[in-house]
């Protein structure tokens, strides 16, 4: 069976892209893109075609990569489809039978939709409000040429079931545990993120503002045209000299960064599911999270601590957890074994041969 899979763009290293390669591996597919700056960063080996690069500026990216997904046809070419991402179902009416991996509703459609417009100044609110209001009823249509719907975690459940009114089988995103390991509990922290404004990484940098004794380097990046660039030159000029904003960096130097840093921050705002805090956990290493979203369901009192979202508890965590973290490295190992590869291949290929 030849298999298909969609994706928005690979503008820039993140979770999202991640289990793209792996399920392209793990199903023997062929990638479907737009953008494909980051695909040579991930150095996954899998056979990636592009329908054309994306307009880099919001929305008219989101719009070209709506119209290239809407436009094209390999529907001969392939035997079943998988549609990652918000943008790429945009694919589903020509191509069955299909599979929506969906990591989530788009959150600026819908539940975020208000902090969103709230961050427009007023030349541009219109324009926001106007593209969301067409474009929405255009998502809603799109979903409608989904055949199945699996999700990343509990939390994008309720969102769908909320948003598209359909029902979706939870498949947790697969960490490959055996890519990491705990070298040392050494003397920095780590978060590791995509550079938007919903990972409210300020909060990160207040906490460690309180905290000269103790260091945290932030890695991660944002894709051209997305609407993040002027958040990050913010937080550039509010570091403080123990706080270090890396970058994008490859995968064997996140991977060694995992086995040396201390614990690992996570404060993005109702996180979707959030691979980090496993990745961190597989490295044995203890996570300090925002009480909210995915971070539930994988952060545990035995793995770390579940904080609420401000500069102050996140430093008492951080204060807390630095006294001894290696106390949590079993519990932290035992906890990412229940996200392994081995489960998402097992239930993965489940769903996409039962449905064929």
């Amino acid at each position: 069976m030849k298999i298909a899979i969609f994706h928005d763009y690979f503008g820039a290293i993140g979770g999202g892209e991640r289990v793209v390669l792996t399920m392209a591996d793990l199903l023997g597919a062929d990638v479907i893109t737009t953008d494909t700056d980051a695909v040579a960063k991930l150095d996954r080996g899998a056979t990636v075609s592009s329908l054309g690069s994306t307009v880099k500026f919001p929305p008219f990216k989101q719009i070209s990569a709506t119209w290239k997904f809407s436009s094209c046809d390999v529907a001969d070419d392939y035997d079943f489809f998988i549609f990652t991402g918000n943008w790429s179902h945009y694919a589903a009416r020509r191509h069955h039978p299909n599979l929506w991996y969906c990591y989530t509703p788009v959150r600026a459609f819908y539940d975020l939709y208000p902090t969103f417009l709230a961050r427009q100044d007023l030349a541009t609110r219109q324009l926001f409000r106007a593209w969301v209001m067409g474009h929405r009823a255009l998502d809603q249509r799109s979903v409608g040429d989904i055949d199945r719907i699996a999700t990343i975690s509990y939390n994008v459940r309720d969102r769908i079931r909320r948003f598209h009114h359909r029902d979706a089988e939870i498949i947790y995103p697969p960490v490959d545990i055996s890519n990491y390991s705990c070298k040392e509990y050494g003397d920095f922290w780590l978060s590791v993120n995509r550079i938007y404004p919903e990972k409210r990484i300020e909060l990160q940098i207040e906490a460690f503002r309180q905290l000269p004794e103790e260091h945290l380097v932030i890695v991660g990046g944002f894709a051209a045209g997305d609407h993040a660039s002027s958040y990050s030159e913010r937080l550039q000029g509010i570091l403080p000299e123990n706080v270090e904003l890396r970058g994008e960096v490859t995968e064997e130097e996140l991977i060694d960064l995992y086995a040396g840093c201390k614990g690992h921050i996570c404060t993005a705002m109702d996180e979707d599911f959030g691979l980090t805090p496993v990745e961190a956990m597989a490295a044995g290493k203890p996570v300090v999270a925002v009480d909210e979203g995915g971070f539930r369901e994988t952060v545990t009192g035995e793995t770390g601590m579940l904080v609420q979202a401000n500069a102050e508890s996140i430093r008492e965590a951080v204060v807390r957890v630095s006294q001894d973290p290696e106390e949590y490295r079993s519990s932290c190992l035992k906890r990412a074994m229940l996200f392994d590869i081995s489960v998402f291949d097992e239930q993965i290929k489940t769903m996409v041969y039962d449905a064929f």
